[in-house]
């Protein structure tokens, strides 16, 4: 079976199907199967397909390939060359999600509605709620809008599906033309349909823009989104602040309609299921529309997640320069650029996104974090000082803006500027353990303020008790306050949340040697020791400094540092 369907397709009939394929032969088809399978384990979907279609060419008539070839093609958002492998696996007998909801979106694009009605309801099943939304959808574009209603009403005594069938028989009376039918359904519902989504909240608008009534219309977008809008929000408002009448987008036809099917049902499951299992749904959907920007977006997201970064970028790509949520596909596609080790790609994006949308404060955020972890500190604290300057003041992320700028002014050896950040932040939320946290530790490294840098840690662990950093942190004040025997418990602790995290082997080891226990103070000075990477060399753990320890012990190093040595405990 293969491994994304096994996962996601539950549907009985499907194991079925598998049970029913020949076995495979160990000659060439083992071998492209068991390349194909492989690549699904990856989620490869270009490989997959390629190595199921050789093997599909060696034997025909297997379900299980076929099944293969077509959910490798639609993931990679080629649905036309699912369609026909899809139709001969129907054909077989076997019973497939995958191929069904290809199956029917074909029909859509080939707008043969009728075929969609005629389908067989226990062979070319699909999920309860599509099947019953792609009927309605379906005596639309046969043109019967009265059998839809029908086919709407009946589905909507399902309480589990209600709001979802209630939306689309929404769009389809605004698709009719009958904006007023359309809009009791939302005031009926006192706005639970235009909450199921984004899109819902904007078909609404939609509505009432059509019906003459911008003023309510902004209104409802301010309701369903606040008072800051994205830029393609914003150019919404504008529209409406114009007086102009929007153009029912959402679902103006059945062919979009049933776009609208796909992604109702890939939006509702996303993060509850896995994500391959989405992506069927939403590429889809993208198919049926290719000027479905939210579906793109998903479906973008989810190549994301999945590790298939350079289809990611592909598929955010495809928003064009002059859509409204182009800034969204651009921020997404910096972050896939960003995963897949593309720094310098990602920043190039970023930074062009910062002087088409110069008063986006996201767009300043997503480059200094960019620029932070590229450990371009500068840039980084530019960055967010552009940042600051675009949020209000009332904003709940202004806090991590003034930290992050912190921990920038901090590497830059800026210290006043740092714990200017740091305390900036910490009046905006007090009790931000990892401010607490981050301030107390480079107070206790400055050996300045240590009372109160305990203070702070120990806030910071009662939020966080199983945070390494901060259980090490607390530890290592202290260790510093000369309070050796308390600072073993919570380094040990440290140590155990953290066992390969180089500085708190370290840091371990330096308690062990003020508590006399130096030959565990070696020990954990060799830890240390293999767990740095010899290629970061501007980590905390110091190599050179643990060798000199180990060779001449801590309190011979504290001397040749001209630090005043431990007061050993314990008479060690």
């Amino acid at each position: 079976m293969p491994v994304s369907i096994l996962r996601t397709l539950t549907c009985a009939a499907l194991m079925a199907a598998s049970a029913s394929a020949p076995a495979v032969q160990a000659d060439g088809l083992a071998g492209s199967y068991l390349a194909g399978r492989a690549a699904t384990y990856d989620s490869d979907f270009a490989a997959a397909a390629l190595y199921y279609t050789q093997a599909l060419a060696r034997d025909p008539q297997n379900p299980l390939l076929m099944e293969n070839v077509v959910f490798a093609q639609l993931a990679m958002g080629k649905a036309e060359l699912a369609v026909p492998v899809a139709e001969r696996l129907l054909q077989t007998g076997a019973r497939s999600q995958v191929a069904n909801v290809v199956i029917a979106g074909g029909h859509a694009a080939a707008e043969n509605y009728q075929a969609i009605l005629d389908r067989d309801p226990e062979l070319q099943a699909i999920h309860p709620l599509v099947d019953g939304l792609l009927e309605g959808w379906a005596h639309i574009g046969a043109g019967s809008v009265s059998s839809a209603l029908k086919t709407f009403d009946r589905l909507a005594k399902d309480g589990s599906l209600r709001p979802f069938v209630l939306y689309h028989r929404a769009l389809a009376l605004a698709s009719a033309g009958d904006y007023g039918g359309a809009e009791e359904l939302f005031a009926a519902e006192d706005g639970r349909l235009a909450s199921l989504s984004r899109r819902a909240a904007i078909a609404r608008v939609q509505i009432l823009s059509q019906l003459g009534r911008n003023d309510d219309a902004r209104k409802a977008l301010k309701a369903a989104f606040g008072s800051r809008l994205d830029p393609g929000l914003e150019a919404l408002d504008a529209q409406l602040a114009a007086g102009e009448t929007l153009v029912f987008t959402i679902a103006p036809s059945p062919r979009e309609g049933i776009a609208e099917v796909f992604y109702t049902l890939g939006a509702a499951l996303n993060g509850d299921t896995a994500n391959d299992y989405v992506l069927m749904y939403v590429r889809m959907a993208a198919s049926l529309r290719p000027d479905h920007v939210d579906a793109i977006l998903l479906s973008a997201g989810l190549l994301d997640q999945l590790g298939r970064y350079e289809l990611s970028v592909a598929t955010y790509k495809q928003v064009p320069a002059s859509h409204p949520d182009y800034h969204a596909a651009e921020m997404g596609r910096a972050e896939a650029l960003r995963r897949a080790a593309k720094p310098d790609a990602a920043i190039e994006v970023l930074e062009k996104l910062a002087r088409d949308f110069p008063e986006q404060p996201s767009v300043y955020v997503s480059l200094g974090d960019l620029l932070r972890q590229q450990e371009d500190y500068a840039g980084a604290a530019g960055a967010y000082d552009k940042a600051l300057e675009r949020t209000p003041e009332d904003s709940g992320s202004r806090w991590f803006l003034l930290y992050a700028r912190g921990i920038c002014h901090e590497r830059l050896g800026e210290w006043v500027q740092a714990e200017a950040d740091f305390r900036a932040s910490l009046e905006l939320d007090p009790n931000r353990p990892q401010v607490l946290n981050y301030l107390g530790y480079s107070l206790v490294e400055k050996r300045s303020k240590l009372d109160e840098a305990l203070d702070m840690i120990e806030r910071a662990v009662a939020a966080r008790p199983d945070s390494g950093y901060i259980v090490d942190s607390l530890g290592w004040v202290l260790y510093r306050l000369g309070r050796f025997d308390e600072a073993v418990a919570h380094m040990e602790r440290a140590v155990e949340l953290m066992p390969v995290d180089p500085v708190v082997n370290d840091h371990l080891g330096d308690v062990y040697w003020a508590v006399g226990r130096a030959r565990e103070a070696e020990f954990q000075w060799k830890r240390a020791l293999s767990f740095i990477d010899p290629e970061d060399t501007d980590g905390e753990a110091d190599p050179e400094r643990i060798r000199r320890k180990l060779d001449i012990g801590l309190d011979a190093v504290l001397a040749e540092e001209g630090a005043e040595p431990l007061e050993v405990a314990n008479g060690g």
